[in-house]
């Protein structure tokens, strides 16, 4: 099992929840809405200077979901090449 961790603008939120409730049956996932932080191109602090903000997604999934997310990932950070959107997996395993 591994453990997607998606951090994007909130602009493109709908956007991903839907590709990938659309390609993997039964997601489910959890999201922080409002994240704030320092990327490599932009500053999102949901203030009057930077005034965007980012969410975080995670989800635990097997193997097959999680090369569907990469794929939905890559293909969404086309379509958006400004918004900023990442995608990180770590194995986890339930004790």
């Amino acid at each position: 099992m591994y453990k997607a961790e998606i951090i994007s603008n909130q602009s493109i939120q709908d956007n991903i929840i839907e590709l990938l409730n659309e390609r993997i049956e039964n997601f489910q996932y959890t999201i922080i809405p409002e994240v704030y932080g320092s990327g490599i191109n932009t500053k999102k602090f949901g203030d009057t200077v930077w005034p965007e903000m980012n969410f975080v997604m995670f989800a635990y999934v097997e193997k097959e979901e999680a090369k569907l997310i990469k794929k939905t990932i890559d293909e969404l950070k086309k379509r958006f090449p400004r918004e900023g959107i990442s995608v990180f997996f770590t194995k986890s395993e339930e004790l």
